[in-house]
């Protein structure tokens, strides 16, 4: 009986949506340890050249996570506007936003690091000299910089769909009652309609975040110094291809599986039940 008394809060527990305790730990962080355990055995065992090329790229890895985190806060910002642009009753706006999306997302993400990184110095340049301007007559490209307004650029028009998506999946009903709750129309945007698309398109911006995180080896194209480009270097210094782009990719993928799993930590913390 005493027995029967101790255990039925736990199970009076169960009954509670949302009151399950859970035990259970995400399985994938221990990919992430035996990748580290890895690495750490190969600098260890094998200082050179592995233990090299972690010193010589760690300033690359540097590079590679801050154009990520900073192309992806302004691709959010861009890919906001863009989606609602792509819905917005104005012609001019919804015009102007279906043309930015269908012509950026048929172009590929390494032309576009390309054109910008070549192309847009030569305009700004030939600006300056038409409004005699010597500050821009005398720009000169900063790489770390095109290549993060490049990614925005091309990753905004992929976002905009996301979200455009994620707006028209929230049911009509709920702007009408918000409305008729004497919102405007931004506050019910604000409140009541983008706050449910977010749920919905979390799991598609997190995939864009990971798809980003790769992508971002080909600003190595443009001088910028990432991690890719630093690999490159080393080999070239030392010709031992096979160590270099082992440790390389092993060092991307320790930070792709990462990213992934705090994506997914973020997707469990914002789910919640429909009934």
């Amino acid at each position: 009986m005493d027995e029967q008394k101790k255990n039925a809060p736990r199970r009076g527990l169960s009954f509670v949506v949302g009151g399950e305790v859970s035990l259970r730990q995400d399985a994938w962080w221990w990919l992430v340890v035996a990748i580290a355990a890895i690495i750490g055995l190969l600098v260890i065992l094998w200082p050179v050249p592995f233990r090299d090329i972690v010193l010589f790229a760690r300033d690359g890895i540097l590079v590679t996570i801050l154009v990520t985190v900073a192309s992806y806060v302004l691709i959010i910002i861009v890919g906001l506007l863009g989606g609602l642009g792509r819905i917005s009753k104005n012609k001019l706006i919804f015009g102007i936003s279906s043309l930015y999306v269908e012509v950026v997302r048929g172009i590929p993400l390494l032309v576009q690091l390309i054109a910008w990184y070549f192309v847009s110095p030569v305009i700004i340049q030939k600006l300056g000299l038409w409004l005699n301007s010597q500050a821009l007559i005398e720009y000169r490209v900063n790489p770390v910089v095109t290549a993060i307004v490049a990614i925005t650029v091309c990753y905004g028009a992929y976002m905009s769909e996301i979200v455009r998506s994620g707006i028209q999946s929230v049911p009509k009903g709920q702007m009408e009652a918000a409305r008729s709750l004497g919102m405007t129309h931004f506050q019910a945007m604000r409140h009541v309609v983008l706050p449910q698309a977010f749920r919905v398109i979390l799991p598609p911006m997190g995939n864009e975040f990971i798809a980003l995180l790769k992508d971002s080896s080909l600003v190595s194209v443009v001088a910028v110094a990432d991690l890719t480009r630093r690999g490159r270097e080393f080999m070239a210094a030392h010709f031992n291809p096979i160590e270099t782009w082992l440790m390389v990719a092993l060092l991307y993928l320790i930070m792709t599986i990462v990213a992934a799993r705090v994506v997914s930590y973020i997707e469990k913390r914002s789910k919640y039940e429909r009934y």
